[in-house]
């Protein structure tokens, strides 16, 4: 890396620094005005982010306002409502023995955030993690990533036009930039993308003691046993895992069925997406393309782990692919598992499997890493409870796919390999900030020096009762342990 890159690097991160411990961040009025700010941004060049967007991913102009830069709108909305009540301390109640007091929880921003987006939705989560820093009371380095490098570009120029320059910082590059700028301190590391990266992000974050929200993948399953609702739930399948040619982390992953559904299934979810994308999807201007070669040439090697029974067209120099539906046979012990069912796919490549039953498909699903979304299409309640109950993932929903991620009140997160903590609304604010516990507690009837030296008698057998009987200490309230200390003074 050259030292001139290294220089502005430093650079950044110093100035985002030297702006937070000045306080320019902490206002409410700072964080509503750069929220408003990026509101701006995002109406006034919406043509350039789309055009950049369909460059590096064949977005659509309608798919980029309905996930990208709609659902950001939509947060920003969601955040100028809720900040007022969220940020507001909370009081907490005490015990006798430390009345007459007051106790309360206090957001506190964390300091300077470190934000790396991925490039699969490189508007939608490089900006909410964003604003929900920004809500907080935080600085921000923003690292775009280089596989959307049109989009990393726009933003790196719109983003110091519109926003405090000083405290909101955009660092462009690759690996080695990235590598450079994790060298650094921060107060909290945001990252998107898959698990290989975040033990990286983790690793170099324990340097630091830097806390971490790592907002990974793995293998999202679908069950389906509801034939009454067939097309329907087939046409909400089809839409999450082929929607940006599949390249979204909590799209279906792959589908678990018994084999009398298989080949009714496999039929709906085909024609459910030739009614959105048409029979040649490569002419469709609302179907998109693999992000580039490497991960094209990944996502063709997989068909050849099944059997193809719908699409498999692919087209290397329009980094194309079209929505697949690949057959599997049932896992059976000793038979090996195919790297199609070893790896997150993340492209259009829907595999469908044979299990015998619900308690089946639980199994497999129970073998694997937490996952972190969960999709069961079923009639039966007890069935959606056995999910619920049996198997951990970062979400779940119920007779629908991906839609959970745009209900403003849910928190967004994985657990396990999935990923770690959470944001969204007021989600975001609790994860961009330290909630401060604070106690005061003015010299008036101190109770709390009839637990200090010199201990009566009375004070040592109260002590030894509770330490050493579960039964002695369940027969004394907060109150009666204040009055048989006054007891024991006295």
């Amino acid at each position: 890396m050259e030292e001139s890159t290294k220089k502005s690097i430093h650079e950044a991160i110093g100035a985002a620094r030297a702006s937070y411990a000045r306080g320019a961040t902490r206002p409410r009025e700072w964080r509503f005005a750069q929220l408003d700010a990026v509101e701006a941004l995002l109406r006034e060049n919406q043509p350039q982010i789309e055009g950049a967007l369909w460059t590096d991913l064949r977005k659509s102009p309608t798919d980029s306002q309905l996930t990208e830069t709609g659902s950001v709108l939509t947060e920003i909305g969601h955040l100028r409502r809720g900040m007022k009540k969220w940020l507001r301390p909370r009081r907490i109640s005490l015990p006798v023995m430390m009345r007459p007091g007051k106790a309360w929880v206090t957001p506190e921003p964390l300091g300077v955030v470190l934000v790396i987006a991925p490039w699969n939705y490189p508007v939608h989560l490089m900006l909410m993690p964003l604003i929900g820093a920004i809500a907080a009371g935080n600085a921000v380095v923003l690292k775009p990533s280089e596989l959307a490098p049109h989009v990393s570009a726009v933003f790196a120029e719109l983003i110091p036009r519109y926003l405090d320059r000083e405290a909101i910082a955009v660092i462009e590059g690759g690996v080695e930039e990235t590598t450079e700028i994790l060298a650094q301190p921060f107060d909290h590391i945001f990252y998107t993308g898959n698990g290989q990266v975040g033990r990286v992000i983790a690793r170099a974050a324990a340097e630091h003691l830097t806390p971490t929200t790592l907002e990974l993948g793995g293998k999202s399953p679908v069950w389906f046993d509801d034939d009454a609702h067939l097309d329907a739930a087939a046409r909400r399948i089809a839409w999450a895992k082929y929607s940006n040619a599949g390249q979204t982390c909590v799209a279906p992953d792959y589908v678990l069925t018994t084999p009398d559904r298989i080949a009714p299934l496999t039929e709906a979810i085909r024609k459910a997406a030739t009614d959105m994308w048409g029979e040649d999807a490569s002419r469709s201007p609302d179907y998109g393309r693999v992000v580039n070669a490497r991960h094209h040439a990944r996502l063709v090697a997989y068909l050849s782990h099944g059997t193809v029974v719908h699409g498999g067209k692919h087209d290397v120099a329009d980094r194309y692919l079209a929505p697949t539906i690949l057959q599997l046979p049932s896992p059976a012990p000793g038979v090996p598992t195919p790297p199609v069912m070893q790896e997150e796919i993340f492209g259009p490549i829907l595999p469908i499997i044979p299990v015998l039953s619900a308690d089946a498909a639980i199994d497999y699903i129970n073998s694997g890493d937490k996952p972190l979304a969960l999709y069961v299409f079923s009639s039966s309640e007890k069935t959606r409870d056995e999910f619920l109950q049996r198997t951990s993932s970062g979400s779940v929903g119920l007779d629908v796919a991906m839609m959970q991620i745009g209900v403003p009140d849910l928190p967004f997160g994985g657990v396990g390999p999935s990923g770690m903590g959470s944001y969204h609304g007021e989600y975001s604010i609790k994860n961009f900030s330290h909630l401060k516990p604070v106690l005061r507690k003015p010299h008036l009837l101190d109770l709390l020096r009839f637990g200090q030296p010199p201990y009566s008698d009375r004070i040592r057998q109260m002590a030894a009762t509770r330490a050493g009987s579960k039964a002695g200490a369940g027969q004394h309230s907060s109150g009666d342990t204040a009055r048989d200390a006054v007891g024991a003074r006295s």
